[in-house]
């Protein structure tokens, strides 16, 4: 019998301290949203209207929409071009359970797969008195294949209200690219911005922003960007209904005016009432 005593004694003091250092642990951080790196560029992808495609007789006048579509396929060509396997893995990756490491860092894991192509993501969260510092190393498996390079860091807000992400080009060529910028408003995206970093060409230190707001014209961009064919940068108003599609643009260099040109639902010009 004073065995058994002893033995349920042992047991449940082995209980209290397991529980009393997954307490001491906390919580994990709260995650930055996916959408943190992300802009929403489908109301600007040529032959689409948002998830429908759609077809533009030829000699209708689109001019409108078509202007401010260029610019931000520019940036769409960067975020899903150099930028893809980062953006993905970061999704991957924090859809995973998170495991606590040491000196209150938390880690997530998971596969990337992309142009079948494998990828193994680790996003570390290290909680401080002020923020989070988040780091993302990524493996590639097999031809040309690495381990651990930290292709992105940055910091949030403890209640990951805001933050900012700094991405490096890649594993052959480590130097930063792309700032984002990014706030959420209340349980949805505030705005993410992109700026480009990397210096050494004419396109460094342009800039998109993109956000929704309440008014009808509930989403919009801000650019500012280097346009090769006039060799100078533009500023750029972009507001469109991301549900209808209609939208307007302003640009003084482009244009002449500080006015906005308009498009309807169907991305063909109208008058701007």
């Amino acid at each position: 019998m004073k065995k058994y005593a002893i033995l349920i004694f042992v047991t449940i003091i082995s209980l209290s301290l397991m529980t009393s250092c997954k307490k001491d642990h906390g919580d994990p951080p709260v995650l930055p949203p996916a959408k943190s790196m992300s802009i929403d560029f489908s109301n600007f992808q040529s032959g689409r209207k948002g998830d429908v495609s759609i077809s533009i007789p030829k000699g209708t006048q689109n001019s409108n929409w078509e202007f401010a579509a260029s610019a931000a396929l520019l940036w769409n060509a960067i975020v899903y071009t150099t930028l893809a396997v980062p953006v993905y893995s970061f999704q991957v990756a924090i859809d995973q359970k998170a495991v606590y490491i040491d000196d209150k860092t938390w880690q997530w894991t998971g596969n990337a797969t992309l142009l079948n192509v494998t990828y193994k993501a680790r996003l570390t969260g290290q909680i401080t008195a002020s923020n989070v510092v988040w780091k993302m190393y990524i493996t590639k498996e097999g031809t040309g294949g690495y381990t651990d390079f930290l292709w992105f860091e940055g910091t949030s807000e403890l209640n990951a209200a805001a933050g900012q992400w700094k991405l490096y080009e890649s594993q052959q060529n480590p130097v930063e690219i792309v700032k984002i910028d990014w706030t959420v408003a209340g349980s949805n995206l505030g705005s993410v911005k992109y700026t480009y970093t990397k210096a050494g060409n004419a396109f460094a230190n342009s800039s998109i922003e993109y956000g929704l707001t309440t008014s009808q014209l509930n989403a919009y961009y801000t650019i500012y960007y280097y346009n090769a064919q006039y060799e100078q940068f533009f500023d750029m108003n972009v507001q469109w209904n991301s549900t209808l599609h209609n939208g307007k643009v302003k640009c003084l260099k482009f244009f002449g005016t500080s006015d906005y040109y308009c498009w309807d639902g169907n991305y063909l010009n109208v008058t701007c009432q």
